[in-house]
């Protein structure tokens, strides 16, 4: 991926034997499946990125995911069946809109997500965010 670029097509490396990745901090948006069905362990999604596509991260190896400030929209599926994500870290002090209720699906037992201290109310409450009401820990970042 190239410094300067702006968007990962999608399904841009899905099904790819990859295990690790460096994203461009110039990186606005992550395409529906661009990740899929790879191996990567450990990202982090750079400060800018607004989207992140439809089954972005589906049924990948993440054990952790940093999720910016920047982040307004996570589609269906993003990070469905992401069986070894124990920690999820959602920075926005606004829920991002969870374009669908499978968004964080068969994920490992006991996954946490964890949010700014304040908005735990919030994300609770919040459309499809609610399915995971009793993962949703505040913390400070």
């Amino acid at each position: 991926i190239t410094e300067g670029a702006k968007a990962i097509s999608d399904d841009a490396f899905k099904g790819v034997k990859l295990n690790s990745v460096t994203l461009p901090q110039s990186l606005v948006r992550i395409g529906n499946g661009a990740f899929a069905d790879t191996a990567i362990k450990a990202v982090v999604i750079p400060d800018g990125v607004t989207t992140i596509g439809d089954r972005a991260f589906y049924s990948c190896k993440l054990t952790e995911v940093m999720i910016p400030e920047s982040v307004v929209s996570i589609k269906n599926k993003a990070f469905y069946y992401c069986t070894e994500l124990m920690d999820v870290y959602c920075k926005p002090a606004t829920p991002p809109t969870l374009d669908g209720s499978y968004t964080f699906d068969r994920n490992a037992s006991g996954r946490k997500i964890y949010v700014p201290v304040g908005s735990g109310s919030a994300y609770q409450s919040a459309n499809n965010w609610n399915e995971y009401a009793s993962d949703i820990v505040e913390t400070t970042f």
